[in-house]
């Protein structure tokens, strides 16, 4: 059975790991430099990344140690979004500084750097492991060729109503983008690269700010969360999405989201001090996770 890593961050100033099945919060690191925006576990489950203000920083998974092993430097504003290459090679990041860096894990410094001209909100990459998709502060989505080393295409989907989150589906058939008016702006894309962002759907998904859309990983759902409290799952397939499922029982905004590996299970996380793991065949919670004293911002969850 694989190990599950699940860990929280909070504007509590801490970061902490849970036994997923009791709910039992068995390991806290403080993080007082400043809140931290994103979490993300490494392809080879070793490593806890941090995207905080200004820097990215790494703790070890398997150890108490709660000093951080290394730390990425070179933005100068918020770090929004962090993700890795299929492999763990390199890691990419988006920052409200308005640029996206890329860093190979197996040297120091930053390789890359794009400038998108606004704070950048969202970065998924493509399946292909080639493309980065951004959304912007400014409304704008920008596609970034990383064999071209260009932006290659730019869309506006929305007026200049800020893009909150993206997610390209697994299968790379459909890329989703997410923002402040509770908009989904739903894509088709080619089977290899975005040669055309092909509109599917344009959804009003909720009344007020998604916060995060999420593909989960059989490609078959999508979830969305909100300022609203509320989670929705939507069914995902060649015409777009239908809602499937609200998930109910968070008191204030919802920040993120995390599907497991076999798609059967959501781990959210919210202002109202918890994450919840949600089992989606029901819809119910079935483990609060409660030790942190406020918002929880985000979440990381590697199961595989």
């Amino acid at each position: 059975m694989a190990k599950v890593i699940l860990a929280t961050a909070s504007y509590d100033s801490t970061i902490r790991f849970w036994e997923a099945p009791s709910g039992i919060s068995f390991r806290t690191v403080q993080y007082t430099d400043s809140q931290v925006n994103r979490l993300a576990i490494t392809p080879d489950k070793t490593y806890l990344a941090a995207a905080g203000n200004p820097h990215i920083r790494f703790f070890e998974v398997n150890s108490y140690n709660s000093a951080p092993i290394t730390s990425f430097d070179g933005h100068s504003g918020n770090v929004t979004a962090l993700g890795f290459q299929r492999d763990g090679k390199w890691m990419f990041t988006g920052s409200e500084d308005g640029t996206v860096k890329i860093w190979d894990l197996r040297a120091s410094g930053c390789q890359r750097d794009y400038d998108c001209s606004s704070p950048i909100n969202t970065v998924a990459l493509h399946p292909n492991q080639a493309e980065l998709i951004c959304g912007l502060q400014n409304g704008t989505i920008r596609v970034w060729d990383l064999a071209e080393n260009r932006c290659t295409r730019e869309y506006i989907p929305d007026g200049e109503v800020a893009v909150r989150s993206i997610s390209i589906a697994p299968d790379a058939s459909q890329v989703v983008a997410a923002n402040n008016k509770g908009h989904c702006f739903v894509w088709k894309l080619g089977p290899s690269d975005t040669p055309v962002f092909d509109p599917l759907q344009k959804l009003k998904a909720h009344q007020t700010y998604i916060l995060k859309a999420l593909y989960s990983p059989d490609a078959k759902l999508l979830a969305t969360t909100s300022a609203d409290s509320t989670i929705k799952i939507w069914t995902v397939d060649e015409k777009g999405l239908k809602l499937f499922k609200v998930l109910s029982g968070h008191q204030r905004w919802v920040w993120d989201c995390m599907f497991s590996a076999d798609s059967a299970y959501v781990v959210s996380a919210s202002s109202d001090l918890s994450a919840r793991l949600w089992a989606l065949a029901s819809g119910e919670t079935i483990r609060h996770y409660t030790s942190h004293n406020k918002a929880v911002t985000c979440v990381a969850l590697a199961d595989y």
